[in-house]
């Protein structure tokens, strides 16, 4: 390991951006694979993936040309013209999925926001008004925009933006019977990520997608998957709701590897969940454009591959059985391991915003999480090798950790 002293940890103040982020003194110029390169030349093993966006790497080279073949052609028109692209990343996600229909955005907030709009206007359409209310989960995030927010578990996103909007009810994560007493007749869908992500790594049961399918059908409500950050082959199948039989969504939220890198999400449907989203229903100035479109077919048409998935689930195995070693050696420090694939979850004992910096230290990226936990969210293309690099850094946190905790 290299003998320079990392960067603190302090938050870098800035004089003309505003201070929603706390971030570090850390600023990075170029990045290959799982590698991430400082300003000054320093080297960083990177399983923090832009929190899941990077999932084949930095600087793939399919996405490269692919972008600029596009970005000399064309970046911009508008959605009241027919864009082909368009077209074809939608046929390979409803080739690929339960779903019949897509709708474009920029973002995974924006996804969100299209799946709620679809569910209500579903019901609507078909004459079923009363039907408005949103049950969400705790430690759910699906995003910074109001109704995302209302929708998501977690209070301190909420703080100050005024009352909570009507229509939204949370309900106990992994909780069914909970979940059964708040569904009824004004229930219009139930939205949950498979595998929570900043709410800790929390992964609901095959069982459980399951038990959520039956109770949405038993009340006639639609079912939401946010899979923004579990989706696209991070959990070893393209999508985590594929662990489980029959439980497929009517709705669906993708975003963050969709692009490689690059904004771009989407809402997938099936005809009758989007039956009620009618030509001015809905739009998006950007969502769908060519440059966009061009970079996450190129990055689709990697994820869905086999041969990936399997990857994923070699590399998942491996970090689960050493991880598993690590907390054994570190009762003191790591709790449990969570998670699903290479949406790994390590609950602490430590604080998880030192132990962040411990990792850090070691040229590690790593990024935080709810429930005192930190996340680790490689690469889908990490190699054996870099996994086997990254425990003996986390190793090393771990050390430092203990150490830190035995000096106050």
């Amino acid at each position: 390991m290299t003998e320079k002293t990392a960067p603190s940890a302090a938050p870098v103040p800035s004089d003309h951006i505003m201070g929603v982020y706390s971030r570090t003194p850390l600023a990075f110029e170029r990045g290959e694979g799982a590698r991430l390169f400082t300003t000054d030349g320093e080297a960083y093993l990177d399983c923090l993936a832009g929190i899941a966006v990077n999932a084949l790497g930095h600087n793939h080279p399919k996405l490269v040309s692919a972008l600029k073949a596009q970005a000399e052609k064309l970046w911009h028109v508008s959605n009241i013209f027919t864009i082909p692209g368009q077209e074809a990343l939608a046929k390979a996600l409803t080739d690929a999925t339960f779903a019949d229909v897509v709708f474009f955005t920029n973002s995974g907030t924006e996804a969100v926001e299209c799946a709620i709009k679809t569910a209500r206007k579903y019901h609507w359409a078909r004459g079923d008004r009363d039907r408005v209310d949103i049950i969400g989960f705790d430690g759910s995030f699906h995003g910074r925009t109001l109704a995302a927010v209302n929708a998501s578990g977690n209070e301190s996103y909420l703080e100050g933006f005024g009352p909570r909007m009507p229509g939204f009810i949370q309900a106990p994560f992994d909780d069914m019977a909970a979940l059964k007493a708040l569904m009824g007749p004004t229930t219009a869908a139930v939205i949950i990520e498979p595998v929570q992500g900043e709410g800790g790594a929390r992964s609901l049961s095959e069982a459980s997608l399951q038990a959520i399918r039956r109770l949405c059908d038993d009340v006639g409500a639609l079912l939401i998957y946010d899979e923004i950050q579990c989706g696209l082959s991070r959990t070893g199948k393209l999508f985590a709701y594929e662990w489980a039989a029959d439980a497929a969504p009517d709705i669906m939220c993708i975003a963050k590897a969709l692009g490689g890198g690059f904004p771009v999400g989407a809402c997938l449907a099936t005809a009758e969940a989007g039956r009620g989203m009618s030509v001015g229903s809905h739009g998006s100035t950007y969502g769908g454009n060519p440059l966009a479109m061009a970079v996450g077919l190129a990055a689709v048409e990697e994820l869905v591959k086999p041969e990936l998935q399997a990857h994923v689930r070699e590399v998942a195995g491996y970090f689960n059985q050493q991880l598993t070693g690590l907390k054994d050696r570190y009762p003191d420090v790591v709790a449990d391991i969570r998670g699903k694939g290479l949406l790994i979850g390590i609950k602490l004992v430590t604080p998880n915003r030192d132990f962040m910096q411990h990792a850090r230290e070691q040229k590690l990226l790593i990024a935080g999480g709810g429930d005192n936990c930190v996340r680790l969210l490689p690469p889908l293309t990490l190699t054996l090798d870099e996994a086997r690099e990254a425990i003996e850094r986390l190793e090393h946190a771990c050390a430092a950790a203990r150490k830190a905790a035995a000096a106050v």
